[in-house]
């Protein structure tokens, strides 16, 4: 969601000045109202990645959003391009109607999908319409995942360092519950407000965005501000708890638990001694 411009309480965009320390890529791409989709974020991260690599930098991919690091290690694979008329009669199906239908059609998607984002759900009965097989089986197929220049032409998931930062769930959801408050004292109604007359209804995808899309219902009467913000603060630990699911079943990172007391820097300095030592095993307990 931090390729819109204009999206930046509800995305916890890095500000001003930790761009300005660190070079940050694939931000404030596209407009409010623009469509991105998996193939121009390929594009883009493959640009980005050459042109760090050719500076003689590392590369560093971050975030939590599964199916985005699919795509830049296995491509975008075969599914077909969006039908208008089906995803307009799909779009009228109540939710869940296309949840049982997913279920029935496609187990596999179905236990990993967000049930929550009606756009990921839509999809993926689209893409089930159009083939006739199961979404799950369309996602990736090694197409359009460009080769890291260099030496090692290894697959890149054989190639890459995949860290993963975990907490106790206690501290987890206390830094969600401070996150969320923060935004919402930051004045993410007020942005939402804003984002809505430049256009935010009309992007079906940024729409979805966990606390714009709660804050917009909120600011169309369906329910009090304090219930808004109670409701943010559910999606956000859903969402981390999916995103944990994902990357233990997918990538198996090299965890590193982390503490209340745990300060970037330390961190940072743990991540470069694990990069240092290659044979350093599959976790860290320190």
């Amino acid at each position: 969601m931090q390729v819109y411009r204009l999206l930046d309480i509800g995305t916890a965009k890095p500000s001003a000045s930790e761009r300005e320390l660190v070079p940050h890529h694939l931000i404030d791409v596209v407009g409010l109202t623009e469509s991105f989709d998996a193939a121009q974020f390929l594009e883009l991260a493959n640009a980005a990645v050459e042109q760090i690599l050719s500076r003689g930098r590392v590369p560093i991919l971050c975030g939590g959003t599964g199916f985005y690091f699919n795509v830049f290690l296995d491509g975008l694979g075969e599914a077909p391009p969006s039908d208008p008329t089906l995803r307009e009669l799909i779009e009228k199906t109540p939710l869940p109607e296309l949840l049982c239908e997913l279920k029935e059609r496609d187990p596999v998607t179905f236990e990993q999908i967000d049930r929550q984002n009606p756009r990921r759900v839509i999809r993926a009965i689209e893409v089930i319409r159009l083939t006739s097989k199961p979404f799950s089986e369309q996602r990736a197929n090694w197409k359009g995942a460009a080769e890291i220049s260099g030496p090692n032409h290894a697959p890149r998931h054989k190639r890459m360092r995949f860290f993963g930062l975990e907490r106790r769930r206690d501290d987890l959801e206390r830094r969600i519950e401070e996150r969320v408050d923060k935004m919402f004292k930051l004045g993410l109604v007020a942005e939402t407000e804003r984002l809505l007359e430049l256009g935010l209804a009309s992007n079906r995808t940024a729409l979805q965005a966990i606390g714009y899309r709660q804050t917009v219902e909120y600011l169309q009467g369906e329910r009090s501000l304090a219930d808004t913000i109670a409701l943010v603060k559910l999606r956000t630990r859903q969402f981390a708890k999916r995103q944990m699911t994902w990357f233990r079943r997918q990538v198996e990172p090299e965890w590193l638990q982390l503490t209340p007391e745990d300060k970037e820097e330390a961190v940072a300095e743990r991540l470069i001694k694990k990069l240092c030592n290659p044979g350093d095993g599959k976790s860290d307990n320190a």
